[in-house]
This record gives structure tokens, C-alpha cells and sequence, in this order.
């Protein structure tokens, strides 16, 4: 499944369980170009000048995100998938939502990431012309 999908025009009204679906179609996207170990697509859901903060880690725009992600694909995340499960979906307006997920890599041969590598998510995304992008996202343990 990917966005597109489920995106709207923009000031087109939806109702909340249109708005979300076309939200968390973006975390199909992101995690299907995980799966494939595409940065390109992965860093393509992300705003020209998106942050990302990781523990230990500030990427700024979309081609730092880019650069790093490629670098984890070939490297340590080769062959590893991302999964996500919404917390909550919250619209501060009808183009601007922020999403917590408890998020997790999944390694080959894992079929569920093992505890300690849940991680709490806080994702900022914007629409623009009916596509959603991240333009901000901050994760930590979920301890």
C-alpha cells in the first residue's frame, strides 16, 4: 500500500477516519522502502528540510536523511524492516498532524523485535498538494 493511495486534494474535507488513513499510509511507505533498503524512497516521505533526532543523532534535510539511511541500509539495517503501531493520530489542523507510534527494527530472522529495541516516536507531518510528509520525527526508548 503506498499514500497515494489515500491522498486528497488539498482543502478537500475528510472525515477523521479519512484523514488518518491517508496519515498512516505514509508509515506504509516509509516501512515498505525500509523492507527494500531504499533511501531514496525512504528520504522521499521526508520535507526538504526535515529533522530527524535519533539518541546521539541530528539529521537536517532531506539529504542528510538520505545519506544516512543509504549508509544504514548497506551497513548495520541491511535486510531489517521497520514496524510501527500508532499510538495516537492528532490533527492541528486539516494539514498538519502529529503522530506517536511505538516503533521497532525488526532484524532477518527476528519475528518480533525483542523488548528493549521498542521505541517511542513522535512524527510531525505536513500535507502538501494531498501528500503527506515528515517534517519532523524524534524517537527515544520506550523503556
Amino acid at each position: 500500500m503506498t499514500s497515494e493511495l489515500y491522498a486528497q486534494s488539498p482543502g478537500e474535507p475528510s472525515t477523521a477516519g479519512d484523514g488518518e488513513r491517508s496519515v498512516l499510509a505514509l508509515f506504509d511507505a516509509t516501512s515498505g522502502a525500509w523492507s527494500d533498503g531504499d533511501a531514496d524512497a525512504f528520504a522521499d516521505r521526508y520535507a526538504s528540510d526535515a529533522t530527524v533526532i535519533l539518541p546521539g543523532v541530528h539529521l537536517r534535510g532531506k539529504d542528510q536523511i538520505r545519506a544516512s539511511m543509504g549508509a544504514a541500509f548497506a551497513g548495520p539495517l541491511h535486510g531489517s524492516r521497520r514496524i510501527h503501531t500508532p499510538l495516537s493520530v492528532r490533527f492541528l489542523t486539516q494539514d498538519v498532524s502529529v503522530v506517536v507510534t511505538r516503533s521497532a527494527t525488526v532484524f532477518p530472522g527476528e519475528a518480533e523485535p525483542p523488548v528493549d529495541r521498542w521505541e517511542l516516536a513522535t512524527w510531525a507531518l505536513t500535507r502538501h498538494d494531498g501528500r503527506w510528509v515528515v517534517e519532523t520525527y524524534h524517537s527515544c526508548p520506550a523503556g
